[in-house]
């Protein structure tokens, strides 16, 4: 039996939204990944530290985000100090 043109719209659709969904996961994983890498060097480097704790500031503006990376950030801020007091 022939399908109708309107589940083959449905269909389409359908085929549509798996799609997109695998692309937001994809995306997703994406991020996580990256972030994990800079995490972890920032950690380590107090260049890298400066830099990201710097980014993170001007651009985590949801109230809800900057809670978030509290930890975070004094992890970051206290790497970024210790290249100062390995100079002084």
């Amino acid at each position: 039996m022939a399908r109708t043109i309107d589940q083959q719209i449905a269909e389409a659709q359908a085929k549509l939204n798996r799609l997109k969904t695998r692309q937001k996961a994809s995306e997703t994983r994406r991020k996580i990944i990256v972030g994990a890498i800079v995490t972890t060097e920032a950690l380590k480097d107090p260049k890298i530290a400066r830099w990201m704790a710097a980014t993170l500031r001007r651009n985590a503006t949801r109230e809800v985000d900057q809670k978030e990376i509290e930890g975070l950030l004094a992890e970051l801020d206290a790497k970024a100090q210790s290249a100062g007091a390995g100079e002084a």
